[in-house]
């Protein structure tokens, strides 16, 4: 299905596929939460692929296949739903940019109203919702609109952001220093989050010239670090990738969620 996008608007569907992926892999909590053989068969079944092969769970829902597969799975169902997603966009929201003419960033400005959220989502195929909503851990408090609302945010404010001005920070980096993976977009994680920065140095915990320090991450790690501890822990305690790295769920994730490749890779 990648084939119908099109080129010009290919590195924009990158970054929507990057960031359907992450919000799911945070719904889905990874890598304690074990999608159930009911939402993987439905992800089978949804795309357009013919073959039904592939690991089956047993009457309790479980399966014994091993996290590289599931990781397999959950590729292909992204790849799906994100393509089938984007295609379905307006053509101007496909090609956004911080260059889009002036009257489009007005419109997708965020907060997106309800009436432009709506006008995007209607044409979707009510099939995408009921996958999605089948592949969302019970658990999970936001539904599939909800998800999509947040998917489209989190989009746009991407596409509209003007990249960082050139900077030694990255250097030859071209994968996440988290996870690995170097076919993916990177963003690029303060590890002395901003928030508390005048607290930081106020405190004596860094000193001011440090606080400009960023890893570069991909956005299934970006989004898991500040899920896994609050601005003053990371601070204080995880200002490097190390340190981060020194912490098992944070190796459990990144072992997990690098499994997660787009067919072709």
């Amino acid at each position: 299905m990648a084939e119908q996008i099109p080129e010009d608007y290919a590195a924009n569907f990158e970054q929507f596929r990057d960031i359907f992926s992450s919000l799911l892999i945070e719904k889905l909590s990874a890598p304690s939460h074990r999608p159930t053989a009911r939402a993987k068969r439905r992800s089978k079944k949804s795309s357009t692929s013919s073959n039904n092969s592939g690991p089956t769970g047993d009457d309790n829902g479980n399966n014994d296949d091993d996290h590289t597969l599931q990781a397999d799975d959950l590729a292909d169902f992204t790849t799906y739903l994100a393509t089938s997603t984007f295609i379905s966009f307006p053509v101007d929201l496909q090609s956004l940019s911080h260059r889009s003419p002036s009257e489009t960033l007005e419109l997708y400005s965020a907060p997106l109203s309800p009436d432009t959220t709506s006008d995007i989502l209607t044409p979707l195929d009510p099939a995408i919702f009921d996958s999605l909503s089948t592949y969302l851990p019970p658990s999970s408090n936001s539904d599939a609109d909800s998800f999509f609302a947040s998917l489209l945010e989190t989009y746009v404010f991407q596409v509209t952001s003007p990249p960082p001005p050139p900077s030694s920070t990255r250097g030859k980096i071209t994968a996440c220093e988290i996870c690995g993976r170097d076919w993916i977009n990177l963003t690029y994680h303060h590890l002395i989050p901003r928030m508390v920065h005048d607290k930081a140095v106020k405190r004596g915990w860094h000193r001011k010239e440090d606080l400009q320090n960023v890893a570069w991450l991909c956005g299934a790690c970006h989004r898991f670090v500040h899920k896994f501890k609050g601005h003053e822990e990371l601070a204080r305690e995880y200002f490097t990738v190390e340190r981060l790295l020194e912490e098992e769920e944070v190796r459990e994730f990144a072992k997990w969620v690098g499994r997660l490749r787009w067919k072709g890779r």
